[in-house]
């Protein structure tokens, strides 16, 4: 060292030589192959000048990470779903508070565009449609109400969202006297939700859309909701009156929902959240050996949802879980997102609209004779 105390210009030379930074490097041919696979295709930063559509933000999910690009992955299969030759039927599977979040014309957008041949809903999602389509509101409210003041002034809440229990109440009394004009028997939720839909005079209306477009709407479990709180009401008067009146035979939805797998040369789902319609769903391909056939399992199949899979619960069950069982099939393409669906839903339909993906798939005309599907065929 100088007597300024600085490194002379050799102890600077001897101290690099000394310090030896320590080399990191796969050396094996094989497993440089096996990295640079695996660091082929970057991550691409969304680029928000340039996307100026809802499919032009969706198609850039598809380069990104995380949810994003599940987002994009769920675009993918709903593109090759609607755009596959064959016409996969495809099956819409409803839960949660989908209605109160906004989704009401959205999903009646998916009806009326054709992206959709089946429906499995909650009751609770087709009672609010109905509610709506009577002319009925929901309206923003806030999750810190006051539930002791609302029940004070028959407001119900919904997390954020208020519907008027007076409405409500009215609309449950409207189902039952409804039922009271029926031919008294046993009704698959099918036939029943079809007859209730044929009075609703509001294009905007989910039940009104399908019955229109001869879309089947299946609802196994309706008692669970307050169209089934209006049945009950109209159940009653009839024991009370000692005359006979509408039951739900929830047996024969099965019996008619597994027809219209079996006709169909392939089948696809979309499942918004989870719940009893992703369940019934999936169960009426299982269904399928009771005619004596063995589906496959959905070709396509795609979930949004904010379950998830480590609770073991069906909701949040994965799609590949879903192909041990023979539900979806074992090379299907699928897809799922843990996205919110008020969130997650208008992005894939508004990807599909503005690609327009659906415009080849003619509707699906659907011959019943009673409780037996005599055909199933696209429409002239």
């Amino acid at each position: 060292m100088s007597k300024n105390g600085n490194h002379s210009q050799k102890d600077q030379q001897k101290d690099q030589k000394d310090y030896q930074v320590y080399k990191i490097e796969v050396t094996d041919p094989q497993k440089k192959k096996e990295k640079k696979d695996l660091l082929s295709t970057p991550v691409c930063a969304v680029d928000l000048q340039k996307t100026k559509t809802i499919a032009d933000l969706v198609d850039a999910f598809k380069d990104m990470s995380i949810q994003a690009r599940r987002i994009g992955q769920c675009a993918q299969v709903l593109d090759n779903m609607l755009t596959d030759p064959d016409r996969p039927t495809v099956y819409l599977g409803l839960a949660g508070p989908l209605i109160a979040a906004g989704l009401r014309k959205t999903i009646r957008d998916m009806v009326a565009s054709g992206m959709v041949d089946v429906i499995v809903s909650t009751g609770a999602i087709l009672y609010q449609d109905i509610y709506q389509a009577r002319g009925f509101r929901h309206f923003r409210g806030t999750p810190e109400a006051d539930d002791v003041k609302l029940r004070d002034l028959y407001v119900d809440r919904i997390y954020d969202t208020y519907l008027d229990e007076e409405k409500v109440w009215e609309t449950d009394c409207w189902i039952g006297q409804f039922a009271d004009t029926l031919t008294p028997g046993a009704y698959s939720t099918r036939v029943f939700l079809e007859k209730i839909g044929q009075t609703l005079d509001d294009e905007n209306s989910i039940v009104a859309t399908a019955v229109k477009r001869g879309v089947p709407i299946f609802c196994p479990a309706i008692n669970d909701s307050s169209i089934g709180i209006g049945l009950t009401e109209h159940y009653h008067r009839c024991v009370k009156e000692g005359r006979p009146g509408v039951i739900i035979n929830s047996i024969r939805d099965n019996y008619e929902i597994t027809q219209t797998v079996v006709k169909s040369k392939k089948t696809a789902a979309i499942y918004v959240a989870g719940g009893v319609p992703k369940n019934y769903i999936n169960d009426s391909v299982v269904m399928g050996y009771i005619f004596n056939k063995d589906t496959g399992g959905h070709t396509y199949a795609l979930q949004i949802t904010t379950d998830v899979p480590h609770w073991g619960g069906l909701s949040g069950s994965t799609l590949d879980e879903a192909t041990s069982w023979g539900k979806v099939g074992k090379k299907a393409m699928k897809a799922m997102a843990f996205v919110e669906p008020s969130v997650s839903l208008p992005l894939l339909v508004g990807y599909s609209l503005q690609k327009n993906l659906s415009k080849n798939r003619k509707p699906l005309s659907l011959e019943w004779d009673n409780d037996l599907l005599i055909s199933l065929k696209q429409s002239a």
